[in-house]
């Protein structure tokens, strides 16, 4: 049986998934390797906030948006083609605010809610103590980082490996599955009760939100998961 041939299109999006996973893969590996001495830097208050911050965002942005934006500038592709515009906006919104019910009900009951704290990462207080004018450029940062581009990662993920894959069903979306998996795997979890509670809340959540931007054609609703939800409670 002859191998079947990929399409010029296909080849060029499994290109771009291959950057994605590699520039991702790699500073996550960086970050698992010196992640102690990187947390021992960043919670240093002895150490200029100004370079704890710049080396947190960085790691980050390696992490979640560095890859996502090689490939746009590689392709020329502007990120309103992947729904960040106004149509829908609100709907995108609303229903990712549904999708992550259950996993605020998690928190909640778990004992890990410790108040509504939204951009909340390890040195958003100090950036915040740091001044005028450094504290709002600090906060930009952390809203750009840990707010657009960690839910917009997701976005540009999920539509690449539907364009090379396309679901065959409209609510199984392999973009959608892969995400949440990676979302869960890159974040700590266990595998006891709460654990488990955790890890089913958090794929209804990526899953859930990356299904109402396809249905709405609307990335706002991600976006605004992880600036007012997921690094908020």
């Amino acid at each position: 049986m002859k191998k079947q041939q990929l399409s010029t299109e296909q080849k060029r999006l499994e290109t771009d998934i291959w950057i994605i996973a590699l520039v991702t893969l790699g500073v996550f590996i960086f970050y698992a390797t010196m992640g102690k001495q990187l947390m021992d830097f960043i919670k240093d208050d002895s150490i200029s906030i100004v370079l704890r911050l710049l080396l947190n965002a960085a790691v980050q942005y390696g992490i979640a948006g560095l890859g996502i934006t090689i490939v746009c500038i590689l392709r020329k592709e502007k990120f309103v083609h992947f729904g960040l515009t106004r149509k829908n906006s609100f709907k995108a919104i609303i229903g990712t605010i549904v999708c992550f019910i259950p996993s605020v009900c998690y928190i909640f009951l778990s004992g890990q809610f410790k108040g509504y704290k939204p951009f909340s990462i390890l040195v958003t207080d100090d950036v915040l103590a740091s001044g005028i004018p450094f504290s709002i450029m600090g906060m930009a940062l952390i809203i750009l980082v840990w707010g657009f581009f960690e839910g917009f990662n997701y976005v540009v993920i999920c539509e690449k490996i539907n364009r090379r894959y396309p679901p065959k069903n409209q609510w199984i979306d392999y973009g959608a599955i892969a995400c949440a998996i990676i979302c869960i795997l890159f974040h700590p979890f266990s595998i006891s009760f709460w654990g488990i509670i955790e890890i089913i809340t958090t794929f209804i959540a990526i899953y859930g939100m990356l299904i109402v931007r396809k249905k709405t054609e609307n990335a706002w609703g991600c976006v605004f998961a992880f600036c007012f939800i997921w690094n908020a409670i």
